[in-house]
């Protein structure tokens, strides 16, 4: 257990605020104009709350409100809250896509804290790309900092069906397409798909994230799982409010939460879970920050015989709600030490190991955390694919995919790009059956720019005529944590970058093998040579602004896709007053 720091001692904020000089007057004078009392800036921990609150990102709508909940904790632990908005990437409204604005909006985060009076961060996020970002940009500098998410949205219903964010779009659209569903059905459906406050309430990328964080120990135990909506959450706003400034007392940091042990945790709980494989990517982001030597051979290793036992979409039938009811994520870490899948001593936030949060916890909805003997996949996790195909790795998420496609070999489709994919798709006289492999390039971090959640193509209207649901999808690209299927994702290296998905043709023979770890494209190597040395970029490449920067810097999905100047870079020197 970590030893407990001195208390009372000088705090990072008194550089700004303690004192008499003509710069601490500068500071303190100028804040006083909201009405502090001078007896606010005695050396009390400063708590920087750091909010993605922003009209344009839905999900995020109700964070001032949480905001105040936190501040209320803040004051009765003695501390002195500020409220700071930070940059906020909303996944639905972002282009070209959010994931290009993770980056930045770690570096504005990064930079906010660094450069300003904080002693203790409150990560208030919840849209999909909120919680990585500010979790990988308070790494870096390594205050004492902690996450509260807004939490799912509830239920939606459209006539006696649950409809669950995202998954339902994706199947809903489908069914347009093949003629089962009019297209005045699916507006009317849309009215059911977001009717309260709060994330997605399956189990895409954002309440996997809130998974995330909690498994890492970054949140109070409980945090991940409450709904939007809920008293509950406000509650835990609250509370993690009076955390924090224990927590600057305590001077407990990222450093000593987020442990390799850490890691291994959240990458087994995304197993049993049915995570997004956004977490793949988000995780080895944060882990460079930290200076943690993760890979997506960890990935593997470790969540490769892990069951998923959560009956959640989009590989199972409930959603965040019912997830919540049933004793939320606790539930399934207390299942994960039972079987010996959790370091059980990691440290939290709360001060205790993570055993002893979740060791008395009860399941109380056992159709919705299942027992290992019935799990929804016996070996979840996220599959990583090696092969000629992707030298640096690629990923599945088994518990979404089809079982009869998990060994298959087919005939790629081709598609170049987006642009290319959408020109095509609809069109009958493409020449593609339910056996093919559809393959899509240029939908990387550099290729896209930014990787967009477009991996889960859809089918072509004439399979889906047929009756078929799913067929094998292999690209650079990312997919929606809501979204289902057979899709090979995050294919490294990239085919912007000379990849060997760049120089795939229509008619190339595909082997993807799940059980054996391999994704092989069926050409000889000379062929492949040849093929490679002749590969010219096709894609446009942005000449200034954040997307040239961005261009410029970003790293691969197998590292993380972060910004390369960005990783293992942690500190938190107080910068130079300039007055």
């Amino acid at each position: 257990m970590k030893k407990k720091a001195e208390w009372p001692r000088r705090l990072r904020s008194q550089e700004w605020y303690g004192g008499t000089s003509r710069d601490v007057i500068y500071h303190r004078g100028w804040l006083k104009n909201q009405g502090y009392p001078h007896d606010l800036f005695d050396g009390r921990p400063v708590i920087g709350i750091l909010n993605t609150w922003s009209d344009m990102t839905p999900c995020n709508g109700h964070l001032r409100e949480l905001a105040e909940k936190v501040k209320a904790g803040v004051w009765e632990a003695g501390g002195f809250p500020l409220e700071v908005p930070v940059f906020s990437a909303s996944e639905n409204t972002f282009r070209p896509t959010a994931m290009m604005y993770r980056n930045l909006a770690a570096l504005a985060v990064e930079e906010a804290i660094r450069g300003q009076p904080m002693d203790g961060c409150v990560l208030l996020v919840g849209c999909d790309k909120t919680t990585p970002s500010l979790i990988m940009g308070a790494a870096s500098c390594d205050l004492p900092s902690i996450v509260v998410t807004g939490g799912p949205m509830l239920n939606g219903y459209f006539r006696g069906e649950r409809v669950g964010s995202g998954t339902h779009l994706w199947k809903f659209s489908e069914m347009v397409k093949a003629g089962e569903m009019t297209q005045a059905e699916f507006l009317e459906a849309e009215a059911s798909m977001s009717r309260s406050s709060g994330t997605c309430n399956t189990m895409g990328t954002a309440s996997t994230m809130a998974s995330m964080a909690e498994a890492l120990g970054m949140a109070l135990s409980g945090n991940a799982a409450i709904p939007g909506v809920d008293s509950r959450r406000k509650v835990m706003a609250q509370l993690t409010g009076r955390r924090i400034v224990q927590m600057v007392k305590d001077d407990l940091k990222p450093s000593e939460i987020m442990t390799k042990q850490a890691f291994e945790n959240a990458i087994r709980t995304n197993a049993a879970i049915g995570g997004s494989t956004n977490a793949v990517i988000h995780l080895l982001a944060i882990a460079g920050r930290v200076g943690i030597d993760l890979s997506l051979d960890d990935w593997d290793r470790c969540g490769r015989d892990v069951p998923t036992i959560v009956n959640l979409m989009p590989s199972g039938k409930y959603l965040m709600e019912e997830f919540f009811y049933a004793g939320g994520l606790p539930v399934v870490l207390k299942r994960l030490g039972e079987a010996g899948l959790l370091h059980k001593d990691a440290l939290t936030v709360s001060g205790e190991t993570v055993w002893d949060e979740v060791k008395d916890v009860v399941n109380w909805n056992e159709d919705v955390i299942l027992p290992a003997e019935k799990a929804l996949t016996a070996s979840g996790g996220i599959v990583v694919l090696r092969g000629n195909l992707a030298p640096k790795g690629a990923v599945l998420k088994p518990s979404a995919a089809s079982p009869h496609l998990l060994v298959h070999k087919g005939r790629a489709v081709v598609f170049e790009d987006i642009d290319d994919y959408k020109a095509k798709i609809n069109d009958d006289n493409l020449d593609i059956d339910e056996t093919c492999i559809m393959v899509m390039k240029n939908c990387g971090p550099k290729g896209y720019p930014g990787m967009a959640e477009v991996g889960n193509m859809g089918l072509p209207p004439k399979v889906l005529k047929k009756g078929i649901l799913d067929m094998v999808r292999i690209s650079d690209a990312r997919m929606s944590g809501t979204a289902y299927g057979t899709v090979v994702l995050h294919t490294s290296p990239e085919a912007a970058v000379g990849g060997p998905l760049a120089v795939v043709k229509n008619g190339d023979m595909i082997e993807l093998d799940v059980p054996n770890r391999r994704l092989h494209l069926d050409i000889s190597e000379e062929e492949l040579a040849r093929r490679l040395a002749k590969w010219q970029p096709n894609h446009d490449l942005p000449t200034s602004g954040y997307a040239f920067l961005h261009q410029q810097h970003v790293e691969g999905a197998d590292t993380g896709a972060d910004l390369d100047f960005l990783k293992g870079c942690r500190g938190n020197a107080v910068g130079k007053d300039s007055h």
